[in-house]
């Protein structure tokens, strides 16, 4: 995501914090929040598996940043493909930058090596820092030691994914803000069925919700049936 483009694309309205359902990730949230208006906050590393939320944090915290008048940039390590060292050295420059998927550069030498100027540039400049990965940065298999301490020097914090109930109260109400129902038996299919970390869930819920305008039909496990037949069951 470029730091041109205009404030309504880079940080999409449904990735704010007052959208993130913390549940016993409060904390981590507050600290969020103090980074993305606080020159002075500590950096911070997120680490939390896929689904934990990592992703709408740091964008949240970017828009958070816009909204107060810093500038923000958001990189997606996993987005930058072949070109991955060379596009890093082509950020920095902001008040807030957010470095997410930071598994994807493990072992790659160039890829470590940029990250790790960048770290430094960043320091020099002022800029906050916030960065997520599946796990801490000594279990990443990142082969520069002088990165792996320098991501280690920030402030760790663990991501934890909501339990089955928080989640299943969570798609319930992001489903009405759609005008869909999902009854309990909807739900125990839903969750039988597909994996249960938000992003899958949230993903079929959008599947569900164009279906079921277009079939003009309330939503049912025989329909859930209809529209999924043949799939295998994901979890």
């Amino acid at each position: 995501m470029s730091g041109q483009l205009p404030l309504a694309l880079r940080w999409p309205a449904h990735q704010r914090f007052d959208s993130f359902h913390a549940g016993a990730n409060a904390a981590v949230v507050e600290l969020l929040r103090s980074a993305a208006v606080d020159a002075e906050a500590p950096w911070l590393y997120l680490a939390g598996p896929h689904g934990s939320g990592r992703t709408h944090l740091l964008i949240a915290a970017c828009a958070a940043a816009s909204a107060a008048g810093r500038s923000a940039q958001y990189l997606s390590l996993a987005a930058l493909g072949a070109a991955r060292a060379t596009r890093i050295r082509q950020f920095g420059g902001s008040d807030l930058l957010a470095i997410d998927d930071l598994d994807a550069l493990a072992g790659e030498r160039e890829a470590e090596h940029a990250l790790f100027d960048l770290y430094n540039r960043c320091r020099a400049e002022r800029t906050t820092l916030l960065f997520a990965a599946t796990l801490p940065p000594a279990h990443l298999g990142i082969g520069l030691p002088d990165l792996v301490s320098r991501l280690s020097a920030c402030t760790q914090v663990l991501l934890k994914p909501l339990d089955e109930v928080e989640r299943r109260t969570l798609l319930r109400a992001r489903a009405r803000e759609r005008g869909i129902e999902l009854d309990d038996g909807v739900l125990d299919w839903m969750f039988t069925r597909r994996k249960r970390d938000l992003a899958t869930l949230f993903d079929l819920l959008d599947r569900i919700d164009r279906a079921s305008l277009a079939a003009k039909r309330r939503v049912t496990v025989p329909f859930l049936r209809t529209l999924l037949g043949g799939e295998e069951k994901a979890s």
